[in-house]
């Protein structure tokens, strides 16, 4: 939803064309959303969130069923080898004699002829044997293509890598968020540097003008005779300085547009207009904000990452005491054999169980699980102290609102005072009863007036908007 109303924005922001120049228009809200379309920094903080989604796809993958396949070939170059079923022994007499002892003893009722017979029967047999020619087997090509699938049938790191993966894409999430917040607060803080610059080319304009009036004046009443030479030179000199002052404020305006051209993600030759003003700004500080509220820690961007990582810290423990636990996958294989030899026994089909259970080793798991207890418990610890810290940077940052808005108004009633005291001066100079001296004093009197006043009203915007972002309310 955050996307489709960013891309409405941006639409809007793109047609919003200055009727004469085509420069773009934006109010501080259109700037922000704009950037966030188009800054760097955070479209890389996206692709990570996207990596993250992929990184839970391959941690499910991994015990989903694998199947693999494969085509092998080999070849023994036609190798034959031989055996011979013939044999020979060397018999001598008394192997005859111990052999017809037994044979008589197992047969009582045997004769010698019989013996004699059932020797030359035996004779016989061998010499056939002896004429069987040498038996010649060729080891041929053999090829065959290879199909297994594997399962996971049951693993507890499997199921927490799962949910360490989840808790990436949360840590993702978060980052994001923290990028879109760090975003929409350098936009704002170039918006409001750039409005203050702006300001103050206007007012050193506004003094140059006026200056240049007082000048001409001068210079025709010199001609008469009714003024020094030296008021001219003094004007002269003042003039010139407000003139290099007005020219190094245009340069530093320059500046301050390239630094909001790079958060807003825009080329360095865009040309763009600001809408809103800083008196607009000023109007939205409310009396709620001054005397500070009760900050919702579970809000804050930096509070919220550190949660996930404790509950990271906890998965990690767990996982390292599932290590313990046996892992059971199953297996289905089948081959298909191409080319084969006659003496080829191995069959097409089989499957198996493969339990893998861990009884020693060596100390390592133990380790890492005491270093996971440790790592939880610092995470725990850290967490705490954050805590502590956002709720004193809420009172410091409170404060500093508060002096920020007194000061801003210290110097607006300033201002008032030195406007006042140099328009009378500037009255009594024409009328010759004042120096040019005490003219061109009070000149620089109302223009450090002016100066303070313009840095003060950035200082409060800047320290509203440091407490906006430490309550998440960019």
């Amino acid at each position: 939803m955050r996307h489709i109303v960013g891309i409405v924005i941006l639409t809007f922001s793109f047609f919003a064309l200055d009727a004469q120049d085509g420069d773009m228009i934006f109010s501080l809200k259109e700037a922000q959303e704009y950037a966030l379309q188009n800054n760097k920094t955070l479209i890389n903080a996206n692709k990570d969130l996207l990596i993250a989604d992929e990184q839970i796809k391959e941690a499910v993958g991994n015990g989903l069923p694998q199947v693999s396949g494969s085509v092998d070939y080999m070849t023994n170059f036609n190798y034959e080898f031989e055996f011979n079923l013939s044999g020979s022994s060397s018999i001598d007499a008394g192997l005859i004699a111990q052999a017809m002892q037994q044979t008589m003893t197992n047969y009582p009722n045997w004769t010698a002829d019989d013996i004699l017979d059932y020797q030359a029967s035996q004779a016989f047999e061998a010499m056939m044997q002896d004429l069987v020619p040498p038996a010649t087997i060729t080891m041929e090509d053999q090829a065959s293509a290879n199909l297994q699938i594997s399962q996971l049938l049951f693993s507890g790191q499997y199921w927490m890598g799962i949910q360490m993966a989840k808790l990436g894409k949360k840590i993702a999430e978060k980052s994001v968020s923290s990028t879109e917040l760090d975003v929409r607060e350098n936009v704002a803080n170039s918006y409001f540097l750039a409005l203050v610059t702006e300001k103050m080319v206007q007012i050193l304009e506004g003094n140059k003008n006026n200056l240049e009036e007082i000048m001409k004046h001068t210079s025709d009443m010199y001609r008469l005779g009714m003024a020094e030479e030296t008021d001219v030179d003094q004007l002269k000199v003042q003039l010139s300085l407000l003139e290099n002052s007005k020219q190094a404020m245009e340069r530093n305006l320059k500046l301050n547009y390239n630094m909001f051209r790079f958060f807003m993600g825009m080329k360095s030759d865009t040309e763009f207009k600001l809408k809103d003003n800083l008196d607009s700004f000023i109007a939205a500080i409310n009396a709620n904000e001054l005397l500070g509220t009760n900050m919702s820690i579970e809000n804050n961007p930096t509070y919220q990452i550190l949660e996930v990582q404790e509950e990271i810290g906890q998965k990690t423990v767990d996982l390292q005491k599932w290590s313990y636990a046996p892992t059971l996958a199953g297996y289905y294989s089948y081959k298909e054999k191409l080319m084969t030899t006659a003496f080829d026994l191995s069959p097409k089909n089989a499957a198996g169980l493969s339990l893998s259970v861990p009884i020693f080793a060596g100390g390592t798991k133990k380790a890492q699980l005491s270093k996971a207890k440790i790592e939880l418990d610092k995470i725990n610890r850290n967490k705490e102290l954050v805590k502590e810290q956002l709720l004193m940077q809420e009172d410091q940052l409170t404060f500093d609102l508060k002096s920020a808005y007194e000061n801003y108004k210290t110097q607006k009633e300033n201002v008032d005072v030195a406007k006042r005291l140099n328009d009378k001066l500037k009255q009594k100079y024409t009328q010759g009863l004042v120096s040019s001296l005490d003219l061109t004093q009070a000149n620089s009197n109302y223009l450090q007036a002016e100066s303070n006043f313009v840095s003060a009203t950035l200082n409060l915007l800047q320290a509203k908007l440091k407490l906006d972002k430490l309550y998440n309310k960019l």
